[in-house]
């Protein structure tokens, strides 16, 4: 008796074209969705960057105005070095000195810059009220809006 053997089925390895561009459309629709979320995360986390840089800024004015008769009125006179702050995405300035008012700003620059309504931020010390206020584009703190949204706590 003689054997009969099957034919041999040839096996696939791998994945073909279609399945290889269907997986590739899907990433990048992934993508496409996720990464603009993403960025908005890592700017918002950025954000406390300057928080932190104009919190250092506060502090030094009510240490400066202890002992002076009026708030300093350049970053260097309060002993902070430079106006970038520390992981430089934000720049610093400082205006609007009086006696009894500062404005301490910090511009966005890089990445930051394309933060929306939060790419500049200030904070305005004015007989001891403060007020916080941000905006996209404007280069005065009288044409800045309150904006709850920039500054959550």
């Amino acid at each position: 008796m003689k054997l009969i053997r099957p034919p041999k089925v040839r096996r696939t390895a791998g994945f073909t074209l279609i399945e290889l561009l269907v997986a590739v459309v899907v990433a990048g629709i992934l993508l496409a969705v996720a990464l603009p979320s993403f960025m908005d995360s890592v700017r918002k986390g950025r954000r406390s960057e300057a928080f932190t840089a104009m919190a250092a800024v506060q502090q030094a004015q009510e240490r400066h105005r202890s002992n002076n008769p009026a708030y300093a009125s350049t970053l260097s006179t309060l002993g902070i070095n430079g106006t970038t702050a520390p992981g430089a995405y934000y720049t610093l300035s400082l205006g609007g000195t009086s006696a009894t008012a500062y404005t301490v700003s910090a511009v966005g620059t890089g990445s930051q810059a394309d933060d929306g309504d939060c790419a500049r931020l200030s904070l305005r010390v004015d007989g001891g009220a403060i007020t916080y206020a941000s905006c996209r584009t404007c280069t005065s703190f009288t044409t800045y809006t309150a904006n709850d949204r920039c500054w959550a706590r």
